[in-house]
């Protein structure tokens, strides 16, 4: 079946958890590993502070690895329990990376409403820019 990418996205987005700029804040306060699925030269140029870069491209294979989501327990699964928040810069390829995650068996993967757009917009901080 054909889709268009906004058909894609919309799909994605009915299956996983989108929150907002104050949510995320809230969620950082906790530890909650945030993750950049945006290409490196893009965080390079601005991040929401505190966050990882994982490149979309390479999510399903670099997730178990990296260290800002393993967990005290079992280093390869045990983040699997917690909440783990996505973003790109506007919130498509984040809610594609949320709902790959969830098919990863993330039990909790958030993806940021808006992305870095709307966190900038906002007046979210920002750091490396």
């Amino acid at each position: 079946m054909r889709q268009t990418v906004q058909q894609l996205l919309a799909e994605a987005k009915s299956r996983i958890r989108e929150i907002t700029a104050d949510e995320l804040r809230a969620l950082q306060a906790r530890g909650v590993p945030v993750v950049d699925v945006r290409e490196p030269a893009e965080y390079a140029a601005g991040r929401i502070p505190g966050a990882s870069n994982i490149p979309r491209g390479v999510l399903e294979f670099e997730i178990d690895g990296h260290p800002a989501v393993n967990c005290a327990r079992d280093p390869a699964l045990a983040h699997r329990d917690q909440p783990i928040v996505v973003y790109c810069r506007s919130g498509g390829r984040s809610a594609l990376a949320a709902e790959a995650l969830q098919r990863l068996g993330f039990a909790e993967p958030l993806s940021l409403a808006g992305g870095y757009l709307a966190w900038t917009e906002g007046g979210g901080a920002v750091e490396g820019a």
